[in-house]
């Protein structure tokens, strides 16, 4: 796991990179607790789990922002990956079963083969590309 913190504001976790290859246990927190959006790698045998719902919350900061993270299904991926001031922290190819995770700072994706299958995880709700994102 690569965890991508801002030179802005030394300390802030801004990106995530986990890597199929690196998950070697049966379960992985890949997100600190803290943060809107929630990962985990489970690798698991034959089991049953109990039925559960989760209980309703109301959230109110004025700090929210979506977060978003892509899941590689097939094929390969460039993350180019930047700080608060919109400079370039770092680059990964990401494949299939890897996820790139951004709590803040921007991001951008290079699609690097045809018919490659992504997941897109976010925070909503989600009020279309106006409210949502500015373009670097």
């Amino acid at each position: 796991m690569i965890k991508i913190y801002s030179n802005y504001i030394p300390n802030k976790l801004l990106h995530i990179v986990n890597y199929l290859s690196d998950c070697k246990e049966e379960r992985i927190d890949i997100c600190d607790t803290d943060q809107y959006l929630q990962c985990v790698f489970l690798s698991l045998d034959r089991r049953k789990f109990r039925a559960h719902k989760h209980i309703p919350r109301i959230h109110s900061s004025d700090n929210y922002i979506a977060q978003e993270s892509f899941v590689i299904i097939k094929g390969r991926v460039k993350c180019i990956l930047y700080d608060l001031d919109d400079t370039i922290l770092a680059e990964h190819i990401i494949g299939p079963g890897d996820i790139s995770i951004t709590f803040f700072g921007a991001h951008n994706y290079e699609i690097l083969e045809d018919d490659t299958i992504i997941y897109e995880f976010k925070t909503g709700p989600y009020l279309g590309p106006e409210k949502d994102r500015i373009r670097l």
